[in-house]
């Protein structure tokens, strides 16, 4: 009986084989094509890579340079737009677009036009900034900054908000739930202050904006009483 079984296995193993050879040769030009696609396709890619995406990426780089020195300075203005001989982060965004540098010189742009007080221009290159790590809160408190600063202040407190969850650390986390709680105060959504307040001495008691919490807590607090 079970030599009966294992032959019908490999009469069964047989057929298949038979069928999938069979397959194949019937196919074989389809299967050549669809083979060669995915080489072209690989060789496209890897060509892009090494021999336009990463030498732009170093060009968009070295062009930025200058830009950052001035910003460093705060001469946001020779920033934006350059001096004549050195590209400005305007130009980079232009020129560079598609590259980490130029996504970074979005962010800087908006901070620029922040100090500037162009609040308007500077919602909207960071809106434009796509980052992660410590860059991702400071962008969305930086937005956040420009719509408090232009009076909505609805707006500022969900920007604070965003920015305190993204990336959550000790040192931007701290800072914009505590600019989340003087917005919400502001609005007279004193519930949601003591929740800010109350986060911030709960969960970041050895910051400055923590140890600073009781005193908000306490005014929050006395507007519901």
């Amino acid at each position: 009986m079970a030599k009966k079984e294992e032959k019908e296995v490999i009469v069964d193993v047989g057929e298949v084989y038979s069928k999938s050879e069979e397959f194949v040769n019937d196919n074989a030009n389809n299967i050549m094509l669809v083979v060669g696609g995915l080489v072209i396709i690989i060789c496209l890619f890897v060509g892009y890579d090494r021999f336009y995406a990463g030498p732009l990426e170093e060009e968009a780089a070295a062009s930025m340079f200058q830009a950052e020195q001035y910003f460093g300075k705060d001469s946001f203005n020779l920033a934006l737009n350059g001096d004549g001989n050195s590209s400005g982060f305007l130009d980079i965004i232009d020129e560079y677009g598609s590259t980490d540098a130029g996504n970074l010189a979005n962010y800087y742009a908006g901070v620029c036009y922040l100090k500037m007080k162009s609040y308007d221009d500077a919602v909207e290159y960071l809106e434009e900034y796509s980052g992660s790590g410590i860059l991702e809160p400071t962008a969305l408190g930086a937005i956040g900054d420009a719509y408090a600063e232009s009076g909505d202040i609805d707006k500022a407190l969900s920007k604070y908000e965003a920015a305190a969850k993204a990336y959550e650390n000790e040192f931007t986390s701290p800072i914009f739930i505590f600019k989340a709680g003087l917005a919400a105060e502001q609005l007279g959504e004193y519930e949601k202050a003591v929740r800010h307040y109350s986060r911030l001495k709960e969960d970041y008691a050895n910051t400055n904006e923590g140890r600073n919490a009781a005193k908000y807590l306490a005014r929050a607090e006395a507007h519901l009483n």
